[in-house]
């Protein structure tokens, strides 16, 4: 088990964690945040806006949900209360925009399904573009008819000039060729998925320090602290899934599920259906990798055998285990949002249920459109 654990190809979780660390201090957070301004400023929830393009902007590095809904706790919700959103209403968009980054390649949940399935990585990376993206698209619309309704002002008061547009997106140039840089890289054979989170974090160091000028190496000790601590805490729920994930295998569990659901239907949309239930409720109280580790083994042999296509399958997957990550009772991002910004529960999830609901919305079409998935992995 331990030996599984330690496989040298696992550590891409931790290498992209860093990444995400370095670019938080080396100037590529705030650039992305510049890019994300100018093009969403001006709409109404401007600062709302914003949340929601920079967390997809953000899961091109970091992948990881809670990474990106605490660093935006920190940063953009002291702006938003300042200009007159609610606590409650900062919390929720930006713990919501938090359940597209694991979508965006590098993704730790594409990451750690593709290791369960067997399937490519690259294909899992290349597969979350569109979701991700109609996520959202489908969140700033959210944001939108709110915004409208509660008179959340843009913070320009005029859309970006298509100068200024330009002018930032070369200031953030070197930020942004990142996400794109992993993805060809793996494609064209330069480096393997195992060793893309490493060329991430020399990526970022030599931006941050030659490129950007901001990274210093007393910021060393801060990055590897984070790096650690968020490592250490996602090896620790692995381990436990994995002792968990055996017993069931040691008790049969997965052939009595698999048994279960194939004499229940053989028509895979039902199946997807029920697979989508039990997701969203078991989403509601383990954290997202480990419902990954211990939910993917039982149900991808049936998925398989009912003709469902197993990166179809994982974006299914990861896109409900992060909604129920934004449901009582136990919702990792919902808990570390509540506790940064200091709200209630129930305040923040009235608050959440119109994002909740659009992300379900997203959740149908993912599941019954799988071409909206498949279109582009297809294509290589």
């Amino acid at each position: 088990m331990f030996l599984k654990i330690l496989e040298p190809r696992d550590f891409s979780r931790g290498r992209f964690r860093m990444a995400g660390a370095v670019m938080n201090y080396s100037g590529i957070s705030s650039r992305l945040m510049g890019v994300a301004e100018v093009l969403t400023g001006h709409m109404k929830g401007g600062l709302a806006q914003v949340n929601v393009l920079l967390s997809t902007l953000m899961g091109g590095i970091s992948g990881s949900a809670n990474a990106d809904a605490a660093m935006e706790c920190k940063i953009l919700v002291p702006e938003m209360t300042k200009r007159g959103y609610s606590k409650e209403f900062s919390a929720a968009i930006t713990a919501a925009s938090s359940a597209i980054t694991p979508v965006i390649p590098p993704g730790i949940n594409l990451i750690i399904y593709s290791l369960i399935a067997n399937v490519s990585v690259a294909k899992m990376f290349i597969a979350g573009y569109v979701p991700g993206l109609v996520m959202c698209v489908s969140l700033m619309i959210t944001v939108y008819f709110i915004a409208k309704k509660r008179g959340y002002k843009p913070i320009r008061e005029k859309r970006a000039s298509t100068k200024e547009i330009f002018k930032v997106l070369k200031d953030s140039f070197w930020a942004l060729f990142l996400p794109f840089g992993i993805i060809m890289g793996m494609r064209m054979g330069f480096f393997t998925p195992t060793e893309a989170g490493a060329i991430a974090v020399v990526y970022c160091i030599i931006v941050g320090f030659f490129i950007y000028k901001e990274l210093r190496i007393k910021y060393f000790v801060d990055i590897i602290k984070e790096t650690v601590y968020g490592t250490s805490t996602v090896m620790f729920i692995i381990i436990g899934a994995t002792v968990f994930g055996q017993y069931l295998n040691w008790e049969r569990i997965p052939h009595m599920i698999g048994e279960f659901l194939t004499n229940f239907t053989d028509n895979k949309y039902i199946f997807l259906v029920i697979v989508n239930l039990i997701l969203l409720f078991i989403g509601m109280f383990i954290e997202g990798g480990a419902a990954m580790i211990i939910l993917a083994p039982l149900l991808i042999p049936t998925a398989i055998a009912l003709g469902i296509d197993p990166v179809h399958f994982g974006i299914v997957m990861i896109v409900n285990i992060m909604i129920g990550g934004l449901t009582p009772p136990f919702g990792s991002m919902m808990f570390l949002t509540c506790s940064i910004v200091q709200v209630e529960i129930k305040d923040f999830v009235k608050e959440c249920m119109p994002f909740i609901i659009t992300l379900l919305i997203v959740l149908i079409l993912v599941t019954f459109l799988p071409q909206l998935i498949l279109f582009l992995p297809n294509l290589i």
